[in-house]
């Protein structure tokens, strides 16, 4: 992780009306109080087809003050960036706090932290903000092409990028002062295919709109996306008459790094977040099957099986210096040789199991309170060796590559995934593509099943830009850590009952 250093130059009006917006809150009978200002600057563009088809650019700046008053929080929030306006957030968050104390159950307890003055900012070589509009969209245009040069039949071809930079300045009643600016960048290609009764689609490098790192531009041409572009095509409609997936079938299952860094997001990540599981979250995702009582003794899964919650590794979009409570960003485990050993926590859930917060509360933007989001994370890499090896190592099954869907119950344990694309693998190669490849398990026996992990060669730190939860909706950035994994006697296709 970067090292910090004194704040200095940037945010020095906001600096000033913090500290005003601080004092109010603590005339008003604040018991503690912080205030987050947030400018955000994001361009996303798209080509179809040959032409660009939309480009939206967004440039945002305001404040949000969090008090604790009675035992209980209030929250305001404002994008007017005044004197005045800091003084009225700042005692409207205290008199929402005295309203929500009239219903509390218990009175609001933080875990200790200590106040840091810091700055810091994630690296970039190439800073996409400084490129002409036009360089960046050169990119696409030249991605599209080529898919549409290799397979003219394509009904629709797509790339996309967003740039996306966050300037922050967190200060608190405690004497935090902490300036961080986050740079990302991200890209996709994909390809959609109709004929004969069905519709395909392949992306690259992974679903869910595009891949994202805590990067520069030289995050998007990492990813050769025009050298990639005629095998996706080429996929894209191979699919059409690809052999179905094999039905009601229990089998070896191969996931592509991509796809399993989905399993740990949704059966790992989601069901770690201590709100969920201490049961004052349900939104989007559900609550967790992983309660405080199974913490240090449930068997989550095979010893090959270990998971790390990391917000200092490079490149990760879970990366920063300090979470958005001032707490600094930590390494540790969720799950070490397959048992559950930790959970992602805020000050205020921390204090409840008496534990120290490591650092997990963001808030999407200046106008949200700060939740319980995932950080990075990872599967860490085994020593399976690289896919070819893993493949080579495996008599008979199917290598699934790339999420097309997915279902998971409200506590993160049955589930069903379907990727974009599949081959059988028969005598240790990879045989005939299949379409439409699904899988299912109860999480806790598919993680148990699993045999195999690929090396640090095959290992990739994935970024998911599009993470749900909270009410109001809040979209988190998170990081995910994965290389191909082996699973064994996998409930495969549609199961018929």
């Amino acid at each position: 992780m970067h090292s910090a250093a004194p704040a200095t130059g940037a945010f020095g009006s906001e600096r000033n009306l913090g500290r005003r917006a601080l004092d109010t809150a603590r005339t008003r009978g604040a018991s503690y109080a912080d205030v987050r200002f947030v400018r955000r600057e994001v361009e996303d563009a798209q080509v179809k087809n040959g032409a660009l088809e939309n480009v939206d650019r967004v440039d945002s700046l305001g404040f949000g003050v969090r008090a604790i008053a009675d035992g209980a929080w209030g929250f305001a929030a404002s994008p007017v960036v005044t004197g005045a306006e800091a003084d009225r957030v700042a005692a409207l968050a205290v008199e929402v706090a005295r309203a929500s104390a009239l219903t509390k159950r218990d009175a609001a307890r933080l875990a200790p932290v200590k106040p840091v003055t810091a700055t810091w900012r994630s690296p970039v070589a190439k800073d996409p903000f400084a490129m002409s509009f036009d360089d960046r969209l050169a990119l696409l245009l030249r991605a599209d092409a080529a898919m549409r040069a290799q397979q003219p039949k394509l009904r629709t071809t797509r790339a996309a990028y967003e740039i996306w930079r966050e300037s922050k300045l967190f200060l608190s009643s405690e004497g935090a002062d902490i300036a961080q600016t986050i740079t990302e960048t991200g890209c996709s290609i994909s390809a959609e295919s109709v004929g004969d009764g069905e519709q395909q689609v392949r992306s690259y490098p992974a679903s869910g709109g595009r891949s994202q790192g805590q990067f520069g531009w030289e995050f998007a041409e990492r990813w050769d996306l025009v050298g990639n572009a005629p095998r996706i095509a080429d996929e894209a409609m191979a699919l059409l008459t690809a052999t179905p997936c094999p039905q009601d079938l229990r089998t070896t299952v191969i996931l592509s790094g991509n796809q399993t860094m989905l399993q740990v997001h949704e059966s790992c990540g989601h069901p770690i977040e201590l709100d969920r599981a201490l049961g004052t979250e349900a939104a989007f995702a559900g609550t967790s099957f992983l309660t405080p009582d199974t913490l240090g003794s449930l068997r989550y899964g095979s010893e090959a099986v270990s998971m790390r919650i990391d917000s200092t590794t490079p490149g990760g979009l879970g990366t920063f210096a300090y979470d958005d409570e001032g707490v600094p960003a930590s390494e540790g485990w969720a799950v070490k040789d397959g048992l559950f050993v930790g959970y992602l926590m805020s000050r205020e859930t921390a204090a409840a199991l008496g534990k120290a917060s490591n650092g997990t509360m963001r808030a999407d933007g200046w106008a949200r309170l700060p939740l319980i989001r995932m950080t990075n994370v990872s599967l860490m890499p085994g020593a399976a060796g690289t896919l070819a090896d893993l493949v080579a190592d495996t008599d008979e099954g199917i290598y699934m590559d790339t999420n097309r869907s997915w279902s998971i119950d409200d506590r993160r344990f049955n589930f069903q995934f379907g990727t974009q694309i599949g081959w059988l693998i028969k005598g240790g190669k990879l045989t005939e593509m299949v379409r439409n490849p699904t899988y299912t398990g109860i999480t806790p026996e598919f993680w148990g099943s699993c045999d195999a992990v690929c090396s640090d060669s095959e290992w990739f730190i994935w970024g998911t830009p599009n993470c749900g939860k909270g009410q109001p909706s809040q979209v988190g950035h998170t990081g995910h850590g994965a290389a191909p994994a082996r699973f064994r006697n996998v409930r495969v296709g549609v199961i018929r009952a």
